[in-house]
């Protein structure tokens, strides 16, 4: 490949990589939570923990190189209605591999969540002054990857609160929990009376798992790990949009591999660890069974997602023009 072939797919590298970052990271978590429930050592998350760093730096890398070549192009994904949701994913992702490294390294973990939470309310005040202050945004430009920038706040407080944040810890949760209610009305505004979601995005459903998982698990962290009637509606609303997913299922097999794919991930690993710790809470063996069902589809989504993303890059299916 040229240098200048080169340059231009390093121009079209899209910021939604950093899903990727998000998914191996949600893995992480799972199976921490997997390996406290069978009461093992963290050793196979030690290794994907590391896995899910060396992802985050290669992928930052580029992004930064193509920051540094080619500022209009990150300037253009910032301008785009959709491209733009995805920025916060860099903030999300540092959380999250903060909340993963806990268990090895809480000063590490501190750093890491530090950086993260400070970036991610910036990044969701940048994204809501977009949103409100322009008028070039359309109905059809919502979709559920819009809950990234703003309900991704609630994954603060799940490492905010071990680390003895509780104030910064609320106030996070609540803005996600705000958010989540509003966003959550409008995208069901927009997939029931306006065109379908197009191919690309439609993977993005998926999200619709996420906001509630994730609020439930940061609920419990914030609630001393008493399981009220707040955290039940907050499981159960999870394992409802993880039925409405499960009904596409049928139309997601039918879709081209996009990098949206990795939209998957994120949200069964965060169902998949609320479910584990909702078992224990509960001491429901058939909970239990669930989680671990759940833990061996999100195995198995995340190994065909890198050996397609793989198969992508190699027949350059990626970094290219839309």
């Amino acid at each position: 490949m040229s240098t200048a072939q080169s340059g231009e797919r390093l121009s079209h590298f899209p910021v939604s990589f950093f899903a990727v970052v998000m998914g191996l990271s949600g893995l992480t978590l799972a199976t921490e939570r997997l390996e406290k429930t069978l009461g093992v050592e963290h050793f196979y998350s030690l290794g994907l923990v590391i896995a899910a760093v060396a992802a985050f730096v290669v992928i930052a890398a580029f992004y930064l190189t193509k920051a540094t070549r080619y500022w209009s192009a990150v300037v253009a994904e910032w301008h785009h209605p959709v491209r733009l949701s995805f920025f916060p994913a860099i903030s999300i992702s540092l959380l999250l591999l903060a909340t993963a490294i806990v268990p090895f390294s809480k000063s590490a973990a501190l750093a890491m969540w530090s950086v993260g939470a400070t970036l991610h309310i910036i990044a969701t005040l940048s994204v809501v002054s977009a949103w409100i202050g322009h008028r070039s945004f359309e109905t059809p430009h919502m979709n559920p990857a819009w809950f990234i920038p703003a309900v991704g706040n609630v994954i603060v407080p799940i490492t905010g609160m071990s680390l003895g944040f509780v104030e910064v810890s609320w106030f996070f949760f609540s803005v996600g929990m705000v958010f989540w209610v509003v966003l959550l009305t409008l995208v069901f505004n927009r997939l029931i009376f306006h065109n379908p979601l197009p191919e690309r995005l439609y993977p993005t459903l998926v999200i619709l798992v996420a906001p509630p998982a994730v609020g439930f698990v940061a609920y419990m962290h914030l609630n001393g790990g008493a399981l009220d009637g707040f955290a039940r509606i907050l499981y159960y609303a999870g394992v409802l949009f993880l039925l409405v997913v499960a009904v596409q299922i049928q139309r997601f097999s039918r879709l081209p591999y996009a990098l949206s794919w990795w939209a998957y991930s994120f949200p069964l690993a965060a169902i998949t660890i609320a479910t584990l710790l909702y078992a224990e809470k509960i001491g429901s063996d058939a909970f239990r069974m669930f989680g671990f069902v759940l833990y061996a589809v999100l195995v198995a989504v995340i190994a065909i997602l890198i050996l397609r993303t793989i198969k992508a890059i190699g027949a350059k299916q990626i970094c290219v023009p839309e």
